[in-house]
């Protein structure tokens, strides 16, 4: 009686313990999609438009069951490519995970060139023009703010309609060969100040051979502005 009485508790507490299903294709479908959605949404806010597609499941697959949320991320930078893979992913009793393929379209506002450009011009505002194009479709990045890049010098030529990346721009040079530049020879607060020529061209942040023409000593300085190095004392 009392065997019988055991394995009824036992029965009856496996009834009123819910079984989970299997992770099916679908709830993988279903966590990919609203997951990219979700990342729709919020590029949206920035004025961007997303659009997606997921990679084929095969629908005969049955995952464990999971007893938490799944949790779905990029394992790929989306900007940096039209075709980043996600990560979907169980973290329960039976921890499992798997990867999506996809297919990912941002679109966006872009600073193009409005005329071909040739290698050494400086851009100007009224060399660049804006227009739509699929942001991550490049790997090379794309610049959208006039400000940052207006006196810039162009590396390369360049196409007119092209879109501008950062490769194909640099900061121009702030001391030229030859030119005589002021030397500030710094420590904490002193520094002491002696005139100097450039013995190469150099843009900000950049190191420059610099002779004295005090002592005629060749020193590496930082170039800090137009005319302008810096070593440390």
């Amino acid at each position: 009686m009392r065997t019988t009485l055991l394995v009824s508790l036992i029965f009856m507490s496996a009834l009123a313990t819910p079984v989970l299903a299997e992770t099916t294709a679908d709830d993988i479908r279903l966590a990919t999609t609203s997951f990219l959605a979700a990342f729709g949404r919020t590029q949206a806010k920035e004025g961007y438009k997303v659009t997606f597609e997921t990679g084929g499941i095969d629908s005969r697959i049955a995952l464990a069951p999971c007893s938490a949320p799944l949790a779905v991320e990029f394992t790929g930078d989306p900007w940096k490519s039209e075709h980043p893979s996600i990560q979907v992913a169980c973290s329960g009793e039976r921890p499992w995970r798997m990867f999506v393929t996809t297919t990912v379209s941002i679109s966006g506002p872009a600073l193009v060139a409005a005329r071909p450009f040739g290698r050494g011009e400086r851009i100007t505002t009224g060399m660049l023009k804006t227009r739509s194009v699929v942001v991550n479709a490049t790997r090379r990045g794309i610049m959208t703010d006039v400000d940052l890049i207006e006196g810039m010098v162009v590396r390369r030529p360049v196409n007119a309609g092209s879109v501008l990346t950062p490769d194909l721009l640099e900061a121009p040079d702030a001391v030229t060969r030859g030119d005589h530049v002021i030397i500030t020879a710094r420590s904490g607060s002193f520094s002491v100040r002696s005139r100097g020529k450039a013995l190469a061209n150099a843009s900000i942040g950049e190191q420059v051979l610099v002779e004295n023409l005090a002592s005629s000593r060749t020193v590496r300085a930082n170039v800090t502005a137009p005319g302008h190095v810096e070593v440390p004392m």
